[in-house]
């Protein structure tokens, strides 16, 4: 299948700086788009759920927590396909089997992980007891992330077939695939969750349901296209897909782990917020959820284009051209921060109609409204960091750099931020907003760590191949 469209499986490193420029938004901007239109899922999934009550927000948050964890523990394999292939290919961009393998490996390691989703759903609730978390609450939690868990496979799958297509700069078909998806989801979420066109009205329940169902039609979608594509099928991704390669599946491992430790250190510091704020209260909590979901949103536009730039990075690492993975860097974190630099601005003047679109106009909803309300300019003022930290993490997983990273980023959000945000949020009386305040100062040591070993990796150490 030849969509005519502007993807290109051309892997070649820059020349100059337009050229960079040009390749990085060709690929950056559908990944962007993609990683937005992801987000939308849960979004959609807290706007419909909104509207049924404040305690089902509260619930689906600590199921978010939950689910989202097992998402950063699968990350790590996930993510290592983008640099293993990348860099593959820009050494011989007809080294097939090699890609393959890489991919392969990357899917043994999901379903790997399996067992490890059933402990998880069947400790949530007492464990959530034992933070301090309402007991019903924890209950419906734990029923909700029970029916995601059938679909958390499949999305994850769909993340590592997409890492693999923008390896091969498959940007755009990849993004309408998730557009498609999100469609999807919303129309499930409104028959089940409300009960309409005759379904049973299942509330939380549905919504936990719609998502699986649209993360299994999703991973079926991105094997048709991979298998029609007339530049994926030449890899044959599936071919003999049940023989191993231990070999492989060791790198992916010691490239994965790093990664998938790194992202559970900067995500569970959000997520420890919901349960700080859960301790606050529950209207603060669901509050939160809110807050952060907007600067999720808002944070998956320098994420699509930092893993663009990975992908940049990880073409030149591989052809051995030290100039274009500089100018590639230099694009990507420059493109990552003007981004969320201006969404920043937009989020923190206009709280109120972004707060409107999350929480109805009846009275009883009055304080959720105002603490979100007052929540989004706290939000907003940490995201130029967090363009800059991301942008230099997903650059250094370009280069395999993982390990020295996953270090600096424990440091920043555990040692500097969550110190910071449990001190002020519970023990002094800067109260909820304090938290946000500890999820800055992390972000911030973040921004400046990363920054800083990519600048050394890159510039005083001017290496490509980084020994962990």
């Amino acid at each position: 299948m030849d969509t005519g469209l502007t993807d290109s499986s051309d892997v070649k490193p820059s020349t100059n700086w337009r050229e960079e420029l040009s390749a990085l938004l060709v690929l950056g901007v559908p990944m962007a788009a993609a990683q937005i239109v992801s987000m939308l899922t849960l979004t959609i999934d807290l706007l419909m759920i909104s509207r049924v009550g404040a305690e089902e927000i509260a619930a689906a948050s600590l199921a978010l927590v939950v689910n989202f964890l097992l998402w950063m523990i699968a990350a790590g394999p996930v993510m290592a396909v983008t640099p293993l292939v990348s860099q593959a290919l820009g050494a011989d961009k007809h080294d097939y089997t090699d890609v393959r393998h890489s991919v392969r490996m990357g899917l043994w390691l999901i379903v790997a992980l399996i067992p490890l989703l059933v402990i998880v759903i069947w400790a949530m609730e007492p464990l959530a007891s034992l933070m301090g978390q309402d007991p019903a609450i924890a209950s419906r939690a734990r029923d909700y992330m029970a029916l995601l868990a059938f679909g958390w496979p499949f999305m994850m799958g769909v993340m590592a077939l997409r890492n693999f297509l923008a390896a091969i700069n498959k940007t755009t078909i990849p993004f309408l695939l998730i557009l498609l998806t999100a469609g999807l989801n919303a129309v499930f979420n409104y028959i089940l969750i409300f009960g309409n066109f005759g379904a049973p009205k299942l509330d939380l329940l549905g919504a936990g349901i719609a998502s699986s169902l649209a993360g299994l039609c999703s991973f079926v979608f991105f094997i048709i296209y991979i298998k029609l594509d007339s530049s994926a099928c030449k890899f044959d991704l599936f071919k003999n897909w049940h023989r191993p390669d231990w070999p492989r599946f060791r790198d992916v491992v010691k490239l994965g782990w790093p990664i998938s430790v790194s992202t559970i250190f900067e995500g569970m510091l959000f997520n420890a917020g919901v349960l700080l704020m859960g301790v606050i209260g529950v209207m603060e909590m669901a509050a939160y959820q809110i807050g952060l979901n907007v600067a999720s949103l808002a944070f998956m536009v320098p994420w699509g284009l930092s893993m663009a730039g990975a992908v940049r990075i990880g073409h030149a690492a591989g052809a051995g051209n030290l100039p274009a993975a500089k100018r590639a860097a230099s694009v990507c974190v420059a493109l990552s921060t003007v981004t969320m630099t201006i969404l920043a601005l937009a989020i923190a003047l206009s709280p109120n109609i972004i707060t409107a679109l999350y929480v109805g106009p009846d009275a009883e909803n009055d304080v959720i409204r105002a603490l979100v309300i007052g929540f989004l300019p706290l939000a907003a003022g940490f995201m130029f960091f967090d363009a800059i930290q991301v942008a230099a993490n997903q650059l250094l997983r370009g280069l395999k750099d993982v390990q020295i990273p996953m270090v600096m980023t424990g440091i920043s959000y555990w040692i500097i931020g969550f110190p910071v945000a449990y001190y002020l949020g519970l023990k002094t009386d800067v109260g909820a907003n304090g938290i946000w305040y500890g999820l800055t100062a992390g972000l911030l040591a973040a921004s400046i760590f990363l920054g800083a070993r990519l600048f050394w990796v890159l510039w005083v150490k001017r290496r490509l191949r980084v020994e962990n």
